[in-house]
């Protein structure tokens, strides 16, 4: 094989991955539950390069021209490079493209759609055939965490407290289980100042740390519980306390860190109106300003409504849970 296509997703975490035991190699504090998204994806395409020489990492730009990939970016996919061909056993110089199809650094989980892409496709092109922990060992090994997460779809647990291993995954829930949606609410397009990274070294100084650490165990049953039985109320305020206590820690790390913005407190206002209004609708958010809100299908066009209307939302990505890893279109 030459070139190989794939398109990866990105995730939302019901359950946050927030802080680590080692977090060189991203081992997680505490075990997290995230679904698997369907339409925020990475495409990435591979291809051995003929006569030798060096890696070649480019990007796609919103018009589909490919241009070389920035500094930073392009030394953590050359490193990453380096880890996939010692586990295959083969030195090659390969050509990487990548283009994502939502927004890029503001708290959607771009990083984990894009480390899942790139170690699915160019595990397939070195010819190495692994199963799901293989996989997701080796996304999680390029230092985004929640990338371990995407090689699969479905309702998905990943990490052992405290465990310093490399903690399997676990699917909860396959993607036809639950047809559950996710509206969206961009509120800001700009890369965050404060990467997820530097977010995971400085959450245990939190004070507030210790005491979400507590409640930990209670959060992760109802999560798994409601699940299993589709039962999004169950599980709403749950996910709600989780998304707050990621940013109350965040906000009281030392130094601060300040993800939310003024449009991401209005769009929790409006969330909790809908619902008072008798919408069932709940917001989650990872690291970033922008917000997800789930709900039921038979839901979703009025949430899409009362958020595209906030003059805050820069515009709305209606996504749901969907079936991980697939082929995609190659960029070149």
């Amino acid at each position: 094989m030459t070139r190989t296509s794939v398109a990866s997703p990105a995730n939302i975490a019901l359950i946050k991955y927030w802080g680590a035991v080692d977090l060189e190699r991203a081992l997680p504090l505490n075990p997290s539950i995230s679904m698997t998204l369907r339409e925020c994806v990475t495409v990435c395409t591979a291809a051995i390069l003929p006569g030798g020489g060096e890696d070649l990492i480019q990007i796609a730009g919103a018009d589909g021209i490919l241009a070389d990939a920035p500094g930073r970016f392009a030394r953590a996919v050359a490193a990453h490079l380096d880890r996939l061909r010692a586990r295959a056993g083969r030195d090659v110089p390969i050509r990487v493209a990548t283009r994502n199809t939502f927004p890029t650094a503001v708290g959607l989980a771009s990083s984990a759609a894009g480390f899942s892409a790139l170690a699915v496709a160019v595990t397939r092109l070195l010819g190495l055939r692994l199963g799901a922990d293989e996989l997701a060992e080796l996304a999680r090994a390029s230092g985004s965490g929640s990338a371990a997460r995407s090689v699969v779809g479905g309702f998905v647990e990943w990490g052992m407290a405290g465990s310093g291993d490399s903690a399997a995954i676990r699917v909860l829930a396959d993607a036809s289980h639950w047809d559950l949606r996710d509206v969206i609410a961009i509120v800001d397009e700009t890369p965050k100042d404060v990467s997820s990274r530097e977010g995971h070294r400085r959450a245990p100084g939190s004070p507030h740390y210790a005491a979400r650490s507590a409640e930990l165990p209670r959060r992760l049953e109802v999560v798994r519980a409601a699940i299993a039985a589709r039962d999004l109320a169950a599980m709403g305020d749950v996910i709600e306390e989780e998304a707050i206590e990621l940013h109350l820690i965040a906000m009281s790390s030392r130094p601060p860190i300040f993800y939310w913005g003024p449009g991401t407190l209005r769009v929790l206002e409006r969330v909790r109106r809908l619902r008072a209004d008798g919408v069932p609708a709940y917001a989650t958010m990872d690291a970033g300003a922008n917000v997800h809100v789930l709900c039921e299908p038979a839901w979703e066009a009025d949430v899409q409504a009362a958020l595209v209307e906030l003059p805050d939302v820069v515009r709305v990505i209606r996504d749901g849970v969907g079936e991980g890893p697939a082929d995609a279109p190659p960029l070149f």
